[in-house]
Parts: structure tokens; sequence; C-alpha cells
């Protein structure tokens, strides 16, 4: 079996990015300050990392991107929205499938406590 050794970790470096940012700014500068720390604690991990999609044995590259993957083990997928609908987690689940990853986070920054915007998912 496959563990997640990962999730707390990155939670942690999550919440520290929110205290330090607060609410209300783009996905992409939370990404970028979360990738800033994910390096200083020394985490493998991509950005933006391509999911493509196999249909009947070819190879699709259809555009779908991981905001980030930890360590080929954890998929994040970052949100600086209102509020996480079920089509994100649609979307965290699918792409949980087509990366053959076992792990997902949903960090939704946009939330007045970074605890509310967490959703863990395991395949």
């Amino acid at each position: 079996m496959i563990k997640d050794n990962y999730s707390n970790q990155v939670i942690g470096i999550a919440i520290e990015v929110h205290k330090l940012l607060g609410p209300g700014l783009l996905e992409s500068a939370y990404e970028s300050c979360l990738s800033y720390e994910l390096i200083e604690a020394g985490l493998a991990f991509r950005k933006q990392a391509a999911i493509p999609v196999f249909y009947k044995q070819t190879k699709l590259d259809c555009g779908f991107r991981a905001d980030l993957i930890i360590e080929n083990n954890l998929l994040i997928e970052l949100k600086a929205i209102e509020k996480i609908l079920p089509i994100h987690e649609a979307q965290v689940l699918t792409y949980l499938k087509l990366a053959d990853i076992k792990f997902g986070l949903i960090l939704n920054f946009n939330s007045i406590l970074l605890k509310n915007g967490i959703r863990r998912f395991i395949l």
C-alpha cells in the first residue's frame, strides 16, 4: 500500500503561506509562494504537471495540468475561489486517476481560515 507521507507537511506549509498573505490574491501568487516554501522544505515537486489522457491506447495531450505534484505521491490543486464545488472535487479525482496518484488535496486560499478550504482525497 502506498502511504501518504506528505499531506500534513504540505498543509502546514500552505497554512504558513496563507498566514503571511491572507485571502484575496490570485491563485498564481499562492502557487509561487507555496513553491518557494516547498523548495525550502526540500520537497521534490513539479509545477503545472501535464496529465495526459489515454484513449483507446492513444496518448492525447488535452492540456490537463495539475498545479503541483509532490514527490510523485501527492497531487495538489490550488484554488482562490469563493467556495469549493463538487466539480472541483470531481476534477481532482479525475486527475488522480489519470496521473495514477493515490492522494490529493484541494487548497482554497480564498478562505478566512485555510483549514476550512482544504479537501483531502484518497483514490
